[in-house]
């Protein structure tokens, strides 16, 4: 039997997947059609990015799952028509992009980097910075992508704590967990890396109240949701030095609009939301994997809790 998978992402896309995919997909032995036009009744599986189509999967009447290529699925992850499994990207090009953006600019951080780029000529100060088991840093979000960063700080000698929202034992990093936990974990943050998922109970986890835990001076680095920080609370602390810093890789709304205050503040760094992308030639192998899974009656891979919201 051939398994139609229906690519539905932006238009823009499909020449960047298409190769990929099915090379990932003819190592599976299954017989397949991947094309961008199925009629809905004729789909076997959604390979699927929240900014294309479609928003409503009742006419997919035959649908086994639907594969997201990004790791975020908050956009669809309430839907009611989405009565399939929904499976969320995690792959090996996620995983190294975002420890290398995240290790980047913690060691920038740590060494003072920006003081020595943007020095002033003739100011010759030798102040050097700590060694890296003196400058704790902590991750607020033990998935795979805050496991894999808090694995390379911790190989560099830094003390790293992370907290989750349920307990969990991490080799080399002290993890904390719950609201108490939280407040724990902020409280040894010189350094605080946020990788949560975007979910109701997530939003706004640092405001006022969180951020006058954080040691004053603290560096904030956000390459996970725009939705975890409270950009008032945030620019009052940076404006008081509470924060020392904030790089910033992801914003609630994007492109961040040109006249924001996060654009021309002393203390904050803007990133374009580059931290870590999609590859194809990686996600294509996780999604290939995933509907050989399925059709051989194996667990999926990086399923996605509805009740959890990742």
């Amino acid at each position: 039997m051939t398994l139609n998978i229906l690519f539905a992402a932006r238009p823009d896309s499909w020449a960047e997947y298409q190769g990929p995919l099915t090379r990932a997909l003819s190592d599976t032995g299954h017989t397949f059609d991947l094309r961008t036009d199925f009629a809905p009744e004729d789909v076997d599986y959604i390979v699927y990015a929240p900014n294309g189509p479609p928003r409503d999967f009742s006419p997919f009447t035959r649908l086994r799952a639907v594969l997201s290529l990004w790791a975020g699925v908050e956009t669809v992850v309430g839907n009611s028509t989405l009565t399939v499994p929904l499976t969320r990207m995690v792959d090996f090009g996620l995983r190294q992009g975002m420890t290398e953006w995240v290790t980047g600019h913690v060691l920038r951080h740590h060494l003072g980097m920006d003081a020595h780029i943007n020095g002033v000529p003739g100011l010759w100060h030798q102040n050097p910075p700590p060694l890296s088991r003196d400058r704790r840093v902590t991750i607020l979000g033990l998935g795979q992508l805050g496991v894999a960063c808090g694995n390379m700080l911790d190989a560099l000698g830094f003390p790293v704590a992370g907290w989750s929202r349920s307990p969990k034992q991490v080799p080399g990093i002290t993890t904390h967990h719950g609201p108490d936990g939280l407040e724990t974990a902020l409280a040894r943050s010189d350094i605080l890396v946020l990788l949560l998922p975007n979910t109701p109970s997530t939003e706004n986890t640092l405001n006022t109240r969180t951020l006058s835990l954080l040691p004053r001076g603290a560096v904030v680095i956000n390459p996970g949701r725009g939705t975890l920080i409270d950009d008032d609370a945030l620019l009052a602390a940076l404006d008081s030095g509470q924060v020392g810093h904030a790089t910033l890789d992801v914003f609630r709304v994007e492109p961040l609009p040109d006249g924001h205050p996060y654009w021309t503040h002393p203390s904050v760094t803007v990133t374009p939301h580059i931290a870590s992308e999609t590859r194809p030639d990686s996600s294509s192998d996780v999604i290939a994997e995933n509907i050989r899974r399925c059709e051989s009656g194996e667990p999926l891979l990086h399923l996605v809790d509805r009740s959890k919201g990742y």
